[in-house]
């Protein structure tokens, strides 16, 4: 069945329909969902997900823009939270340069962190990073090295992702391979193998065509998975079995 690496089903956006649409997902095809954290006070959220939805697992983490509200004793509820069985990653976490929320300096310190929480704890990571190439695999390399982690919604070069790879991480896909302007993102699908590749919505951003610019959920991902399948020339259902696997070994579920 379909596994989304990456969800926001805390959102806002779903507060009309959440319980009916994530209960919707079995009979569409959709398995198993894992809803990552940006905020410190998206935590207790996502853990009420885990605990009403046996196919929902979380992530604990600070997305980048929102380091500034992480301190100690936050810190400290992280560790103990990333210990309960359905949290299963720390994530989101990484740098973004495009919104330049907080100070490139506060970035790589709570990304190290948090990156170091995980080494600690010895769960994987998944890293969100925009604008902000070299800095987040200087990082990674140093920090990161020999962890399992997943490049969330993917926008660098083919060479990059290919070095990702080498070093053992996935690369999260998502609505934007099936876009007329996702030239990179499909010459990256195209140049590295079936297995260091996991399937995301991000919802709700980030929808696939031909839905692009409305609500994103989890019942869209056999556009992402067949844009895949078109560009590896297998099938479909072979995308879908292939990153399954994947994201069940990576996320230890």
């Amino acid at each position: 069945m379909i596994f989304d690496t990456h969800a926001h089903y805390d959102d806002k956006q779903f507060d009309t329909d959440r319980e009916a649409l994530l209960g919707s997902m079995e009979d569409a095809g959709v398995g198993m969902i894992v809803n990552a954290s940006a905020t410190v006070a998206s935590w207790d959220k996502v853990l009420g997900l885990t605990e009403r939805f046996s196919n929902v697992y979380g992530m604990v983490g600070v997305h980048p823009d929102e380091v500034g509200a992480l301190n100690e004793e936050c810190f400290a509820r992280m560790e103990r939270l990333l210990r309960r069985e359905k949290i299963v990653a720390v994530g989101e976490i990484g740098l973004d340069y495009y919104w330049d929320k907080q100070s490139h300096e506060e970035q790589k310190y709570w990304f190290v962190r948090q990156l170091e929480l995980a080494r600690k704890l010895d769960v994987p990571v998944n890293i969100h990073s925009r604008e902000a190439a070299a800095d987040t695999m200087e990082i990674l390399k140093v920090h990161g090295r020999g962890m399992k982690a997943i490049i969330h919604c993917y926008s660098y070069s083919r060479e990059m992702a290919e070095e990702y790879v080498r070093m053992g991480y996935l690369i999260g896909v998502g609505g934007v391979v099936t876009f007329k302007n996702g030239k990179r993102l499909k010459e990256t699908v195209a140049a590295i193998p079936l297995a260091n590749i996991v399937l995301e919505t991000d919802c709700p951003y980030l929808a696939p065509e031909p839905y692009r610019g409305k609500r994103n959920s989890s019942l869209n991902l056999p556009y992402v998975a067949r844009a895949i399948a078109g560009i590896k020339n297998v099938s479909e259902e072979e995308v879908i079995r292939v990153t399954e696997e994947n994201a069940k070994e990576f996320y230890g579920i």
